[in-house]
C-alpha cells in the first residue's frame, strides 16, 4: 500500500517547503505555503500510484514527412483569430485569463457560438456557473439559437469520461481552478489540483486532436493563478486586459507556439457583446485640433499589427525638493533613464520640475520604440514648442543619447499614410518618398528641431 505524505506547497509559485514559513523562498510572496496531502507518485497522473504497469517502447519517427495541411479552425472573429496567430489548431491547449469582469466569459461564448455557426462541434463546461445563467447570457449577446453543448460539472474524471465519448472539436473548461480530481486529496484551486487538472487536460488534447481551451483566475499582480508550470504545458496563453474606467479590451497572446507572441487582438465592450476594432489606431488618437505642446504620436508594433498612440507630456516647476514623476502606460524606469540622457546629454533640467507621462486611450506600451516619441513630447512641453499633429515619431534612445533605428519601419510608416500623416520624425537611415521625414541621429538634433517649432509657432 502506498504511504501519504504531507509536503507544504507554496500556491502562488508551486515550491515544495519541508516546513510551514511564512515566506516563500522561491517567488517570495507572503502567507501562501499550505499543507498538501499528496500520494506518492508523479503528481497530476489519474491511474493508481501504486500500480505499476509494464513499460512500452515509444515510435520514432523523423522530420521527412508528408506536408500536414491541416487548416487553422476560424473561429468567424477576425481579433480573436489574429491574438491565436491565425485561427485555432488542432490538438492544441490555450489557456486565457484576466481580471474578474474584464469579458472572459463573454468572449468565448460569442468564440464558440461563432465556431458553432461554421459547423464545428463544441462543448462549453462550466464549473462557475449553471447552464441557465450562461443561456441568459447568450441571449443578450443574441447567440442564443447556436448549437454549443453546456454543462456544469467540477469533477475531472467525469468530464474526461464524457468528452471521450462525445469527441467535440472545441472544448472550453471556465475555469481550470473549479476542477478537481479525486485521485489527490488536495482542495479544488490548490497548486497541485490545478497542475494535475491541467496536466489531463493537455493531454487529452495531443491525444484526441481536440482544441481544449482553459480559463484562468488571476492575482492581484494580475498574474494567473497556480502553478507557473501551467503555462508551459500549454500551447498558448492569452491576456485579456482592460483599462479601469474605459470600454475597450485587449487580448494579448504572450506565449504562442503556432504564431506571434505579443500579438493583439482589440474590442470594444457594448451592451450587445464584444465588438471587433478593426483600426486601433484611430482608437488610441485624441481627437483633431489645434496643435498643443507635450504631444506626439508614436507609431509603434504590436505583434505583427502598427499601432499609433498619442503620447502626453506636462512638463512645470516644482517645488518639491524631491521632483515628482508620474507615468500612467510607460514604464516607470525607461522614463527615469530617458530623462538623465536628456540632462546629461543636451544640457537639460529636467531635475527641477515635475514629470508627468501619459499614454493615451489607456494604451500600455513597452516597446523601446517610443523611447524617441515620449522624449519629443517632454522636449516639446519643456519648450512650450507644439509638435504637428500630421507628424509620427518612432525611434530607441541609447544611454550615449544616440537615436537607434527600430525593426519593421516600412510597416510603421505604412499605418502612418494610410491614416493621413504628413511627416515622421525617425532614426538616421530611412526614406519614405510619400512622407516628410527628419532623421534625428541624436537626442540634441531633436531638441534642435523642438527649439525650431518654437520660434515658428504663431502664439494664439
Amino acid at each position: 500500500m502506498a504511504r501519504s505524505s504531507n509536503a507544504y506547497l507554496c500556491q502562488s509559485c508551486g515550491a515544495v517547503h519541508p516546513k510551514w514559513a511564512g515566506r516563500c523562498e522561491s517567488c517570495g510572496e507572503w502567507n501562501t505555503i499550505a499543507l498538501e496531502e499528496t500520494e506518492n507518485g508523479p503528481p497530476g497522473s489519474l491511474a493508481n500510484a501504486s500500480t505499476k504497469s509494464k513499460a512500452i517502447p515509444i515510435t520514432f519517427t523523423t522530420l521527412e514527412g508528408g506536408r500536414d495541411d491541416t487548416l487553422r479552425l476560424s473561429t468567424g472573429n477576425a481579433e480573436f483569430d489574429r491574438a491565436c496567430g491565425g485561427g485555432l489548431v488542432p490538438s492544441s491547449a490555450l489557456l486565457i485569463g484576466g481580471d474578474p469582469g474584464v469579458g472572459k466569459s463573454t468572449l468565448l461564448l460569442q468564440v464558440t457560438a461563432g465556431l458553432a455557426a461554421q459547423g464545428a462541434s463544441v462543448a462549453y463546461i462550466s464549473g462557475e456557473e449553471a447552464p441557465a445563467q450562461i443561456r441568459l447570457r447568450a441571449q443578450r449577446l443574441g447567440v442564443e439559437n447556436a448549437h454549443v453543448q453546456l454543462a456544469a460539472a467540477t469533477s475531472l474524471r467525469d468530464i474526461l469520461s464524457t468528452l471521450k465519448t462525445e469527441t467535440p472539436q472545441v472544448v472550453v473548461i471556465d475555469s481550470i481552478q473549479t476542477l478537481w480530481s479525486d485521485a489527490l486529496p488536495a482542495a479544488p484551486g490548490s497548486v497541485t489540483q490545478v497542475r494535475a487538472c491541467a496536466q489531463e487536460l493537455v493531454r487529452f488534447a495531443k491525444s484526441s486532436g481536440a482544441i481544449v481551451i482553459l480559463v484562468g483566475h488571476v492575482t492581484k499582480d494580475g498574474q494567473i493563478a497556480g502553478p507557473r508550470v501551467v503555462e508551459h504545458m500549454v500551447d498558448a496563453v492569452l491576456y485579456f486586459e482592460s483599462e479601469q474606467g474605459r470600454s475597450f479590451r485587449i487580448l494579448r497572446a504572450v506565449k504562442n507556439r503556432f504564431g506571434a507572441a505579443h500579438e493583439i487582438g482589440v474590442f470594444d465592450m457594448t451592451g450587445e457583446g464584444l465588438r471587433e476594432v478593426i483600426n486601433p489606431s484611430e482608437l488610441f488618437l485624441s481627437e483633431g485640433g489645434e496643435p498643443v505642446s507635450g504631444a506626439a504620436v508614436f507609431a509603434g508594433i504590436e505583434g505583427t499589427r502598427p499601432v499609433l498612440v498619442e503620447i502626453q507630456a506636462l512638463v512645470s516647476p516644482s517645488t518639491l525638493a524631491a521632483p515628482r514623476r508620474a507615468v500612467v502606460g510607460w514604464d516607470t524606469a525607461r522614463l527615469s533613464m530617458l530623462l538623465a540622457v536628456l540632462d546629461a546629454r543636451c544640457g537639460l533640467d529636467f531635475g527641477r520640475h515635475d514629470v508627468f507621462l501619459n499614454v493615451a486611450g489607456g494604451m500600455r506600451i513597452s516597446e523601446p520604440a517610443a523611447d524617441l516619441a515620449a522624449a519629443a513630447a517632454l522636449c516639446s512641453s519643456l519648450f512650450d514648442a507644439p509638435a504637428p499633429r500630421d507628424w509620427v515619431v518612432f525611434g530607441e534612445v541609447a544611454l550615449s543619447g544616440t537615436v537607434r533605428p527600430v525593426n519593421q519601419t516600412d510597416a510603421r510608416l505604412k499605418e502612418a499614410r494610410k491614416l493621413g500623416f504628413a511627416g515622421a520624425l525617425t532614426p538616421k537611415g530611412v526614406t519614405d518618398p510619400a512622407l516628410e521625414l527628419f532623421e534625428a541621429s541624436t537626442l540634441t538634433d531633436l531638441v534642435a528641431w523642438t527649439r525650431a517649432r518654437k520660434s515658428t509657432t504663431p502664439k494664439p
